[in-house]
């Protein structure tokens, strides 16, 4: 089997056609969820909070000296990472809430069972009436020997 054929082969299997349209699609519900978090979600937020960004506090290790730059412990910055992470990871969970919400079908009521047979129902009478007699005979009394 020739490269091109071997190559043609793994490229045109369904699973990785499959993942291919998967990323494509991710990529482009990517850019929703970042649009919704980023023009919807954060502005009214950063209302709340007074506009409070993060981004800006560090913690100086060393200062800058001539070409240098200073050594800097950004931790504002992360903090402000897992806001905006937090932010969208629930933007998310609402939006997948909303997608399930709007495509659970109503749930089907049971069918119900057939009925029963001729059979079926006098056995079942058969049954219910030996039930009976081992019922009456196990409550008599045992005569002394």
């Amino acid at each position: 089997m020739s490269l091109l054929s071997e190559f043609k082969t793994f490229a045109m299997r369904g699973n990785v056609v499959d993942m291919a349209v998967g990323v494509v699609i991710g990529a482009a519900f990517g850019k929703i969820v970042s649009a919704v978090v980023e023009d919807l979600i954060t502005p009214p937020i950063g209302l709340i909070v007074g506009g409070v960004d993060f981004s800006s506090l560090v913690i100086t290790l060393k200062a800058a000296s001539g070409d240098k730059p200073a050594v800097v412990l950004k931790y504002g910055h992360f903090l402000q990472t897992i806001f905006d992470f937090i932010i969208v990871a629930w933007a998310i969970f609402m939006l997948v809430k909303l997608i399930n919400r709007l495509s659970r079908k109503p749930a089907e009521k049971a069918p119900e069972p057939p009925p029963l047979t001729l059979d079926q129902t006098l056995l079942s009478e058969i049954r219910d009436l030996m039930k009976k007699n081992e019922a009456a005979a196990a409550a008599k009394p045992v005569p002394p020997a």
